[in-house]
């Protein structure tokens, strides 16, 4: 990981702030936050407490800061926005789930998807001693409520789509589709653009506020699709639709009318998947609305964006194997819709002390789709890994699903092993679909934390069969 080294005329002197009693220095300022005000009658006598909205005295954030929040989606769109303005000359932040990148060069490792209040704002502010004028970030509905991303003011928030995730921490569905809806309706100043799913139930409720922009493939907002293919990855023939206000004097009196300017534009991806599609558009109008560059440049830069490490990612092409983040019940089934045309192998598991009602679910999305599934472990962290696996076996309809043509069904908890096995069994022609970890490169259980990687656990043992 390479470091990025600011100049003496870059750095600014920031004090010692913390939110984190266990972090106290002599010289600190400690920042009151919902999540730690029982402890503040325990503080030393000289501490000086300060409030969220005094941040802004101590941070420069003066760049245009782009945040997306979404079930899927999230990582892939950001990475998208930010290697794309970086190809146009911009300087660039990216903060999320792989970290933090500035300029092309990453300078910090992975971490929460977003990060807590005093350490975000920090990396805004780093990201602005750098020269960045934008600052691409992942929202999570954790940060939402939490109120990690409180009192920033962002030019252009983004939503994916919405569908069930993260019950163990907000019980409803209801309320975690409302935490997502919330990041939009909130605005910090009326200018903000919000850019929506319209394709996605949730999100179109929302397509009347201000400023917001819409895409779909199967309704027509701004931005639309006029045909696609999604054979040997992504084309796709778009338009995009605009209004433009237009003042006219008549009668003394001044009348405001709109003109609708369409422009179009031919779109190629070596991305797989019709969710692709999707991350791409909201990807593409983000751009469009932040420079206000060609359709068509845009499309095109898209194209030389090659995916993002454990997303989609192919591992072998031949077996063909496939890596992806997926843990949810829409994240698997847009994968496996992506691989209509080839029969389907698949390893995963779900991960422990996390929302329990997604694994039935996600059991019989695999047994819809799949002709061999091999459950095995995710991060069982302190859960019974044999628990969870036949939590995630009660979603299989056994008898619809054995009753296909060499069909198969393991349970095989040894992750290395299970990937071993489903390689060793794979027909020619078929696909491996191994989901839930990505680029994660280690695994989670109850006493230890082992060092994993799907990616490297499959080139080993294809490397051993040579």
């Amino acid at each position: 990981m390479e470091d990025v080294a600011m100049t003496t005329t870059q750095q600014q002197v920031v004090p010692h702030i913390t939110d984190d009693t266990r972090e106290l220095r002599q010289d600190s300022l400690f920042l009151q936050i919902p999540q730690n005000e029982k402890f503040l009658a325990s503080l030393p006598a000289h501490t000086k407490i300060i409030q969220r909205d005094d941040l802004k005295k101590y941070f420069n954030l003066n760049l245009k800061i782009i945040g997306i929040t979404g079930t899927n989606g999230k990582t892939t769109t950001a990475a998208i926005i930010y290697s794309v303005l970086l190809d146009m000359g911009y300087k660039v932040a990216l903060l999320g789930t792989r970290g933090m990148f500035v300029n092309d060069k990453q300078i910090k490792p992975k971490g929460l998807t977003t990060p807590k209040l005093i350490e975000l704002y920090q990396d805004i502010h780093t990201a602005t001693l750098l020269g960045c004028e934008y600052f691409v970030m992942e929202v999570s509905s954790h940060a939402i409520k939490q109120e990690r991303i409180y009192g920033l003011e962002f030019y252009t928030k983004i939503l994916t789509n919405i569908t069930s995730d993260h019950l163990d921490y907000h019980k409803t569905w209801e309320d975690y589709a409302q935490t997502k809806l919330n990041f939009l309706q909130t605005n910090e100043n009326n200018q903000c653009i919000k850019i929506i799913n319209l394709d996605d139930p949730s999100a179109a409720k929302i397509r009347f506020f201000p400023n917001t922009l819409t895409y779909g493939i199967e309704s027509k907002g701004n931005f639309f699709v006029n045909a696609y293919s999604l054979n040997d990855g992504i084309f796709a023939q778009i338009g995009l639709r605009m209004s433009n206000k237009v003042q006219s004097q008549g009668n003394n009196k001044q009348d405001s009318t709109y003109t609708s300017d369409i422009q179009s534009a031919l779109l190629h991806s070596e991305l797989f998947g019709l969710f692709n599609l999707y991350n791409i558009m909201a990807a593409v109008l983000a751009i469009k609305a932040l420079t206000d560059e060609s359709l068509q440049k845009i499309c095109d830069l898209v194209e030389q964006f090659g995916g993002v490490s454990g997303r989609m990612e192919v591992v072998s092409n031949n077996p063909l194997i496939i890596i992806d983040f997926a843990h949810t019940t829409d994240g698997m089934e847009k994968i496996f819709e992506s691989f209509k045309t080839k029969k389907i192998s698949v390893v995963f598991g779900a991960g422990g002390n996390r929302d329990k009602s997604k694994r039935a679910k996600m059991g019989a999305s695999a047994a819809k789709y799949a002709n061999k599934i091999y459950i095995t472990n995710d991060n069982p962290r302190s859960e019974e890994p044999n628990e969870i696996a036949n939590e995630i076996v009660s979603g299989i309809d056994s008898h619809q699903f054995l009753t296909k043509i060499q069909s198969s069904l393991k349970i095989i908890l040894d992750r290395k092993e299970a990937i071993r096995q489903a390689i060793k069994d794979l027909p020619k022609d078929w696909v491996l679909l191994i989901l839930g970890k990505g680029d994660e490169c280690e695994q989670i259980f109850k006493d230890s934390i082992i060092q994993f990687s799907d990616k490297e656990c499959v080139r080993e043992i294809l490397q051993k069969e040579q």
